[in-house]
């Protein structure tokens, strides 16, 4: 318990100050309204004292958030009490703010509701990176594989590795002995088809770690091939960027035949092949497997084995979709396939015999994503069970469809832009196209979040130390640095900073010079096996998913925080933050943000001065 404690005063330094009897508030008598269980009358509660921000009333607030589902309280039935709307709570906003929260919580406690900070300082946090106003968003679309599903990715991804190998050895590539190796990459590598590596970049596009098939390669091997060039993902025929759980399988069986080519155990008969022709070869095999249909349909037989079921992931949108949000499923997958995962996932956590289908306001299936974001495609209307089809202009309420494009729902919903949220798993396919070319809010659903950010704890101390060894290392530098700089101006017959370092005798000033580069020597020993091993918690190849060397962000961090608005390790997590939640960005820091050090060293003099 007392782990828990301390881990939250790290995660929260600002702790809520305690408030001082002294303070005098004027406390509005409690309203209480006894509820009959019934759903009319909590309806009516509701609207005899509250009034919703309507989107034809709707203001903009002091973040440009729009406040359309905000509630009021009404003014009339605060009087009808005998109550002056402005004096009901008098005293400092501040303290007034904190006591009723106080009180609030309270509540919360007694009636066994989690308090919303819990969720926040989890692994099963919702992070933001743009703000967001959840009351605001009137549609809510969901991709559905490793989205509202998540599969096993060592039986999913294996399966689909299995089926590509054997593509592979039908053609004549020499895979025997070669299995599976989920550990081999992550999510947000970019696969080098001209070199026939894996590189991790940093933010910027700099490779921080490479692998040549599935040997890693040495920090000066990396910067030797890439030190003048940086990962450009718009130059597709040269990057392939690793954007969802999907591309595990593809990655692995890569590298790996890159090793066999390497050896010469490729038949001459297949051609000549070189880095970038394999890879197309090994996305054949794997386009294979998925378009003859039988990964899919042992899926479909043994759903169990394939699926991690979550019980609270329907509830979730229950709340949304009772909160008046319009729910959407936009999916690539097929119509029976989708039917019989949704059917498997959702249906026996749903309440009252409801189905899969109750939930959404529109399920779009062979969606053709990205295209769907960008270009209109033939919109067909699913009339059977069978999955029939016929053809149609436009797409009602409550209606399955095959095909179509966002801009069709946007009009049959009458909803543009921002008042729709899209939710999946696919940078590019999901996120980043529909934000690019539709203004959709957006989410990303990445599971590997919630290992990260246990691996973060528990990595705690190792980076705390390393941190504390480069600043040590910085430290000596800039010491020996001023040190060489007076040597190199008394060599050219120069007076050095100051009097007393120009008049420094030489064996003395060359002495401390020494001492300083051994001690820099020794600090690099230690750090460099550290700074190797920071990471390793997640993945002792590639480190952790988010972070590129010990300060930096990953690409893929780059990529999240460009396109998604929040980001999640699943869909359930908006349980904990009800379907009103108000998503501030947090404050970014800088690198001139030394400024706040400066400022408390000036205010620190000040008060000794006085």
């Amino acid at each position: 318990m007392a782990t828990a404690t301390n881990l939250q005063n790290l995660q929260n330094p600002f702790p809520r100050p305690t408030i001082s009897s002294k303070c005098l508030l004027t406390r509005a008598p409690r309203l209480v309204f006894k509820c009959g269980c019934s759903r009319n009358s909590s309806s009516r509660v509701q609207e005899d004292v509250f009034s919703l921000t309507s989107s034809s009333k709707y203001d903009v607030d002091y973040l440009g958030e729009s406040t359309k589902g905000d509630l009021s309280v009404k003014l009339e039935h605060l009087e009808a009490f005998g109550l002056d709307g402005q004096a009901t709570l008098k005293g400092p906003i501040e303290q007034v703010a904190r006591m009723e929260a106080e009180e609030a919580e309270g509540l919360l406690r007694d009636l066994g509701i989690p308090s919303p900070s819990a969720a926040r300082l989890s692994p099963r946090g919702i992070f933001c990176s743009r703000t967001l106003n959840l009351r605001s968003i009137s549609a809510i679309g969901y991709d559905m594989d490793y989205t509202l599903l998540h599969y096993n990715v060592m039986a999913w991804e294996g399966r689909a590795y299995d089926y590509c190998m054997e593509n592979l050895k039908n053609m004549g590539f020499p895979v025997e002995g070669l299995a599976f190796d989920p550990d081999l990459v992550i999510r947000g590598l970019v696969i080098d088809k001209e070199n026939g590596n894996l590189v991790k970049a940093d933010r910027f596009g700099y490779v921080k770690r490479a692998m040549h098939g599935t040997k890693m390669l040495s920090t000066r091997a990396v910067s030797d091939m890439y030190g003048r060039e940086l990962v450009d993902l718009r130059k597709e025929s040269r990057w392939e960027f690793l954007n969802t759980l999907f591309s595990v399988s593809e990655a692995v069986a890569y590298m790996q035949v890159v090793d066999r080519l390497d050896e010469g155990a490729i038949p001459a008969d297949l051609g000549p092949l070189d880095y970038k022709g394999l890879y197309k070869a090994v996305g054949k095999a794997l386009f294979r497997a998925h378009v003859e249909g039988q990964l899919k349909s042992e899926i479909m037989s043994k759903p169990e084995l394939f699926v991690e079921p979550d019980p609270e992931l329907p509830l979730a949108l229950l709340d949304q979709k009772e909160a008046g949000k319009r729910l959407l499923l936009i999916t690539n997958s097929d119509y029976h396939y989708t039917d019989k995962m949704m059917r498997h996932s959702f249906n026996r956590f749903l309440p009252n015999d409801m189905g899969w289908r109750d939930l959404f306001d529109m399920v779009i299936v062979s969606a053709r994503k990205p295209e769907f974001f960008q270009m209109s495609h033939p919109l067909y209307e699913v009339v059977t069970g069978e999955g029939l089809m016929r053809p149609c202009f436009k797409a009602h309420t409550g209606g399955l469809y095959s095909g179509g494009s966002a801009q069709m729902v946007e009009n049959s919903l009458n909803i543009h832009g921002d008042e729709i949220l899209y939710v999946g798993d696919h940078i590019y396919t999901d996120v980043s196209q529909s934000k690019v070319h539709l203004r959709w809010r957006t989410a990303l659903i990445c599971r590997e979040l919630e290992e990260e950010y246990n691996a973060l704890i528990r990595s705690r101390g190792h980076r705390a130390t390393l941190i504390e060894l480069v600043n040590q290392k910085e430290i000596v530098g800039d010491l020996f640095n001023q040190l060489r700089l007076a040597l190199q101006r008394r060599t050219k017959g120069r007076p050095a900073q100051t009097l007393a370092a120009t008049n420094m005798d030489d064996q003395e000033l060359t002495e401390s010079m020494q001492k300083l580069l051994i001690v820099m020597q020794r600090l690099d020993e230690k750090i460099g096996p550290m700074l190797e091993a920071d990471g390793e918690l997640f993945n002792k190849r590639w480190g952790f998913l988010s972070r590129a060397g010990l300060w930096d962000k990953s690409h893929l961090m780059r990529q999240i925080e460009k396109y998604a608005d929040i980001y999640t390790s699943r869909v359930s997590n908006f349980l904990n933050y009800t379907p009103f939640m108000y998503f501030r960005s947090q404050e970014q820091t800088l690198a001139h943000d030394s400024y706040s050090h400066y400022c408390s060293e000036q205010n620190g003099s000040l008060v000794n001065k006085e």
